[in-house]
């Protein structure tokens, strides 16, 4: 069985993360969520150019990498990218809004945590 994300190639994983294996930022987990400021530019990155246009609304880390088809740790190190470069901006749906030094690591309400499970179920 072929696993998008999974099976791929770990040249293509190495070469769009540059060779990291870990974001620059701890702003992001699964259901952060991530807004494009601002349109692609000529020359970017064709999955940076994805996420923009992808994120134009609110969008999850999770759903970014789903959409994508590559790990949430690759999607993460890619966010975070966009992030350094001003090109995004990311909030978590409990705490607001997350910058570049600020920790990630709170416990989300349980009232988030349980609309996450209802929703994992409903799939």
């Amino acid at each position: 069985m072929n696993r998008p994300g999974r099976d791929d190639d770990p040249d293509r994983l190495y070469t769009l993360t540059g060779g990291r294996s870990k974001p620059d930022s701890d702003s992001f987990d699964l259901v952060t969520l991530v807004v494009s400021e601002c349109d692609p530019t000529q020359g970017m990155q064709s999955e940076h150019v994805a996420i923009l246009d992808m994120c134009r609304a609110p969008t999850a880390v999770v759903e970014i990498a789903a959409e994508l088809r590559i790990p949430v740790g690759i999607a993460t190190i890619l966010l975070s990218d966009l992030l350094h470069a001003g090109k995004i901006t990311v909030r978590h749906p409990s705490n607001g809004p997350a910058y570049l030094d600020a920790p990630w690591n709170s416990v989300p309400d349980s009232t988030t945590l349980e609309k996450v499970l209802v929703g994992l179920r409903n799939l």
